[in-house]
């Protein structure tokens, strides 16, 4: 079956509308028909004013449907001239059929089907004839509706309600005239003319009249000629009448001087307990060995760190690397002196040189780990150190 293309549509536009009824389901549809002589074909576009169906039947399709709807008709000729001549008197014959006058006299039913959307049965005392119809879509429906249906009837009603004379009372001229009038001015522009054209008080309000009775309004909306200007100023609001909140106070929450004095005096002896830790100086090995040749009661009452125990230990299993001079020892104060008792003053020993002695020098122990001697002063001997 052969597409219904937009050639097809605008080709229907020159055709009227016509009016059947599904007795078995109470529903209208419209219907436009048109047919060529020049090829023998036809195609029907019908609308329940919601989708569109349409079909389309070529020479061959128009013959092959005629004999299966009627038949006592004659069966295909020999001859291509009697079967064309035999085809161009049956579309006639159809054509006659899909008129306002002609269609009148048919009956009209939909049937079922099963190579359609939707099928319907035309019928009269002579022939009967069926199409099988295929849906468009809601796009195209819609555009065809809007071009074959609205417009025309939006357009018909302005020149209606316009005109001075009752549309009812001119001649047929006149009235054609009237509609060229209207529709050579309304396609310039289509847009002012549909806003012309409902703008009007009168077919504005006639319309939603209609359409609040057609579908049982209660309270009807009354008809007018005229539309009254409503005032679009914007009310100024006074200041007195303008609504300001209240300003809230935040309460202040006393606190009992007991509570407060008991939080000083926990903060006080957290602070206190709190040991205050000491980074190692650089010189710790210095004051050990000193404090070792001071005397080791002293530093058992101290109470050396876990961190220098272990240094001990290490330096103790490895051999003691050898010492560079140092020129200056340095010793680092402590830092909280109300934490932590004061360390003693460490006393330097006077160092013996071999010139004064007379002695010869003696060499350290490999084992115990030289010092090399210096140009200045001696240091002590850096020895592993001893737990206690």
């Amino acid at each position: 079956m052969e597409q219904f293309n937009e050639e097809y549509a605008k080709l229907l536009l020159s055709k009227e509308w016509m009016v059947k009824i599904d007795t078995s389901k109470a529903t209208p549809y419209l219907l436009k028909f048109y047919s060529s002589s020049a090829d023998l074909s036809c195609f029907v576009l019908m609308t329940d004013t919601k989708s569109v169906w349409t079909e389309v039947l070529n020479s061959k399709q128009l013959a092959r449907r005629w004999r299966e709807c009627n038949p006592t008709s004659p069966q295909p000729f020999n001859k291509s001239e009697d079967e064309d001549a035999w085809r161009e008197e049956t579309l006639e014959l159809l054509s006659k059929a899909h008129t306002i006058g002609g269609i009148a006299d048919f009956s009209f039913e939909t049937v079922e089907t099963k190579y359609s959307d939707i099928a319907f049965e035309l019928e009269c005392e002579n022939f009967k004839w069926r199409w099988e119809t295929c849906f468009l879509g809601y796009q195209r429906s819609s555009e065809i509706i809007s071009k074959h249906l609205i417009f025309p009837l939006i357009s018909v009603n302005h020149m209606t309600f316009s005109s001075k004379d009752a549309v009812s009372g001119l001649s047929d001229a006149d009235i054609e005239k009237a509609v060229d009038k209207v529709g050579r001015t309304a396609r310039r522009t289509i847009d002012t003319h549909i806003k012309n054209a409902l703008s009007k008080p009168r077919l504005a309000t006639t319309i939603r009249r209609m359409a609040a009775t057609f579908n049982f309004i209660s309270d009807l909306p009354p008809v007018t000629s005229s539309a009254e200007e409503p005032d679009l100023r914007i009310k100024q609001i006074q200041r007195e009448e303008i609504f300001t909140p209240e300003k809230t106070i935040p309460v202040k929450r006393s606190i009992s001087p007991k509570y407060t004095s008991e939080r000083i005096t926990q903060e006080r002896e957290a602070g206190t307990a709190t040991p205050n830790i000491q980074p190692e100086s650089a010189t710790e090995s210095d004051d050990d060995q000193a404090m070792k040749n001071r005397g080791e009661s002293r530093l058992a009452s101290a109470g050396p760190s876990r961190q220098r125990d272990d240094s001990r230990k290490s330096r103790s299993l490895s051999p003691a690397p050898s010492v560079k001079p140092k020129s200056k020892a340095q010793v680092e104060p402590s830092s909280d002196a109300e934490s932590s008792p004061h360390r003693p003053v460490k006393k330097v020993k006077k160092i013996v040189t071999s010139s004064e002695s007379g002695s010869p020098e003696r060499k350290p122990s490999p084992g115990a780990g030289g010092v090399k001697r210096g140009g200045g002063t001696r240091q002590p001997i850096k020895r592993g150190g001893k737990r206690f």
